[in-house]
């Protein structure tokens, strides 16, 4: 498995598939989800069933799929008590996709993401956290990550621009690739804004420019319903000409739980996720609500190359020089 590999299916044009949610799939098997720390409590609790809705992804076609870290950031498990476990916790999710991957990749190249997200707890005193600790909070937590081993870290949920820039430039710090997933949705006039606890309409194109001049090798659309994709994703493109990710969820959120109504199919997902490929997006997956019947399908039925583009010796120069017998094995 090579990091290598991974840039040249991305600069041939292949359309990768991520996995769908953790925590509401947890929900879906019967696994409680904690009152402050969401899904972060069942990586003690529950491991066998974190590992294995991993490996449910992995056979469903995933071909990155993300350690269940969205919300094991130290100002998170504090509020739940759980502030003296973060370095266990963080590295038992990354162990947990790991074995995942040993029992269900069957030879595919399967790249595992540490998540590290804007979730905040209800019951935090202001909402917030001030910046230094919020530095240091995921400065720690993307150190975990990388020392853990996973391949690239995702920045999930990003919808506030300075803690955004916060969470990156300590991902960055590690030497990981790092992905960033915007949340947005769509203000009263039509224009798609980030995904504001306090109302505030802030201007997605802005957002993608402050954010993605700090650094990042993809950018996308994350944790937004599904009606906003498309949208969301046309201003993207018009802002960030790198690999674009779509990860929307569908239902909606009361905190415990998901509540899962009106989820789409995976029928009128598949729709939904051939227009984002025509609009040039090469990673696909999903967030709450989203399953693996959802990944099945998209692996089966999704082209497998953006329209257009298919592998070249062009992409030989995009990652470097390859020798002739690697690129023969290569994914296809």
């Amino acid at each position: 498995m090579g990091e290598r590999d991974f840039e040249y299916r991305l600069a041939s044009g292949e359309v990768i598939l991520i996995d769908g949610a953790m925590g509401t799939e947890l929900q879906r098997r019967g696994v409680p989800m904690d009152k402050v720390a969401w899904s972060a409590a069942a990586i003690a609790s529950h491991p066998e069933v974190i590992q294995q809705v991993h490996e449910d992804y992995i056979r469903a076609g995933a071909s990155v799929t993300i350690a269940n870290t969205f919300s094991t950031a130290r100002h998170v498990l504090a509020q739940a008590k759980l502030g003296e476990r973060v370095v266990e916790l963080n590295r038992r999710a990354v162990e947990l996709a790991k074995q995942a991957r040993d029992a269900a990749a069957d030879g595919r190249e399967v790249l595992i993401a540490g998540s590290m997200s804007s979730f905040m707890p209800e019951n935090a005193k202001d909402r917030a956290v001030m910046p230094d600790a919020a530095f240091a909070s995921y400065r720690e937590q993307a150190e975990v990550l990388a020392e853990a081993g996973v391949d690239l870290i995702a920045l999930e949920m990003m919808h506030d621009v300075a803690f955004t820039v916060y969470a990156l430039e300590a991902a960055l710090a590690t030497g990981l690739p790092v992905w960033v997933g915007f949340s947005c949705r769509l203000a009263d006039d039509g224009e798609t804004v980030l995904l504001r606890c306090d109302d505030i309409d802030a201007p997605f194109a802005d957002a993608v420019d402050k954010v993605m001049a700090v650094g990042g090798v993809v950018a996308g659309v994350m944790h937004s319903d599904v009606s906003v994709m498309v949208p969301a994703l046309e201003t993207l493109r018009t802002r960030w000409p790198g690999p674009a990710m779509a990860y929307p969820h569908s239902g909606r959120f009361i905190m415990p739980e998901w509540q899962f109504v009106n989820v789409i199919s995976p029928e009128d997902y598949l729709v939904e996720a051939q227009k984002w490929v025509a609009m040039g997006v090469q990673i696909i997956g999903g967030c709450c609500g989203i399953g693996p019947d959802h990944i099945r399908l998209l692996s089966e039925r999704l082209p497998k190359h953006l329209p257009g583009q298919q592998p070249t010796r062009q992409c030989e120069d995009a990652v470097g020089d390859v020798a002739e017998e690697e690129l023969q094995q290569l994914p296809k």
